[in-house]
């Protein structure tokens, strides 16, 4: 797949380049400053933008507008953000609108080459992937309770069939107006489906949240990323191999030092 690389770091921008050219990825251009990218993704429309939050020229959160931006002139584009710590509202500025092809990770799960790869292509499927620390992050914010509560199936269990139903297809980035044609029903029953779904979960509707993108991962985590066996969403784990693969861990240690 085509990618373009954003990151302030140049030896990890070097080290992600190295890892993904020898998965057989074409990286068309790794850059630092967000001020490039339109250009970028214009000329070379890629598969998917790699990205950090925060990029020059200000070091705020240029990666999430250029990420929007980019998906904005070229839908379909996926994004794969990540950051150095939890940090929920760029998350429900990414994931506002559509969740499909997107993915946000801690920037620590960017130093192991396989979650990288494996991650890339959930994102360039249109799936979603979603670091479980910023599922938590955003549940223990949005409920005032703890993460691992939320993050059980017992979560949706005062959901009915229906409710459910939406809420999946939510997970899968559609529209209200998109579910309606789906499930050959009104755009009102929809919302009054998506509102009681808000409503069961005690999901807040205050400005500072976005409760779609807040049922949507809260659905994610009770269902650890698999509905009916299919993969929905791919949640990054961590996993303790049983033999060692000297070619991964080289890779793991170069991203490592990178980062």
């Amino acid at each position: 797949m085509r990618l373009v690389i954003a990151e302030g770091s140049a030896i990890l921008r070097a080290g992600l380049a190295h890892v993904l050219g020898d998965q057989g990825h074409e990286l068309v251009a790794a850059v630092h400053d967000v001020r490039v990218l339109p250009a970028l993704v214009d000329t070379h429309r890629p598969d998917v933008l790699i990205s950090n939050v925060r990029l020059a020229p200000t070091w705020n959160d240029e990666g999430v507008g250029a990420a929007l931006a980019a998906r904005g002139s070229h839908p379909g584009t996926g994004v794969l953000l990540f950051s150095a710590a939890p940090e929920p509202q760029h998350v429900a500025r990414l994931f506002g609108s559509d969740g499909a092809g997107l993915g946000y990770l801690l920037q620590d799960r960017m130093t192991d080459a396989d979650e990288v790869v494996g991650a890339l292509s959930q994102v360039a499927s249109g799936g979603t992937v979603v670091d479980p620390r910023m599922v938590g992050a955003l549940a223990a914010r949005a409920t005032g309770r703890g993460a691992a509560e939320e993050a059980t199936p017992d979560a949706l269990a005062s959901l009915s069939e229906r409710e459910l139903e939406v809420l999946s297809l939510m997970a899968q980035g559609r529209t209200n107006s998109a579910i309606a044609e789906r499930l050959i029903v009104s755009a009102g029953t929809v919302e009054k489906r998506v509102a009681a779904v808000f409503d069961k979960l005690a999901i807040p509707g205050s400005p500072a949240d976005n409760r779609r993108v807040l049922a949507v991962l809260r659905y994610l985590a009770a269902h650890q990323g698999r509905i009916g066996g299919n993969p929905l969403v791919k949640p990054v784990t961590g996993r303790a191999p049983a033999t060692v693969d000297i070619a991964r861990e080289r890779r793991r240690r170069m991203l490592s030092r990178a980062a």
